[in-house]
């Protein structure tokens, strides 16, 4: 028979908790995240950068900052912008 083991410690979560830093965490985990599925969706629709840029009124060097998965201080309309311009809609639950 096969022991089932329960979870030992904390979990990740608690850890950047009790360090301060599970919201500055998450912030960046989500603008990786968003980073991501919008190249995806870019590629998807075959719109260049310039294209894109184009369609959301900006520069190309403003839609580099939104692409950037390490740049978190993006403002939610430019984010709601973009997805808007690919045909999609953020969305952004509290759970």
């Amino acid at each position: 028979m096969v022991e089932e083991r329960g979870r030992v410690g904390s979990s990740f979560e608690d850890y950047l908790r009790e360090q301060g830093t599970l919201g500055k965490t998450t912030a960046a985990a989500v603008k990786r995240v968003i980073a991501w599925q919008l190249k995806e969706a870019m590629a998807t629709e075959r719109l260049s950068k310039n294209a894109m840029a184009r369609k959301m009124n900006t520069s190309r060097s403003q839609l580099d900052r939104v692409l950037d998965p390490g740049n978190d201080r993006i403002q939610l309309a430019t984010l709601i912008g973009a997805a808007e311009a690919l045909g999609r809609r953020l969305r952004i639950e509290l759970v």
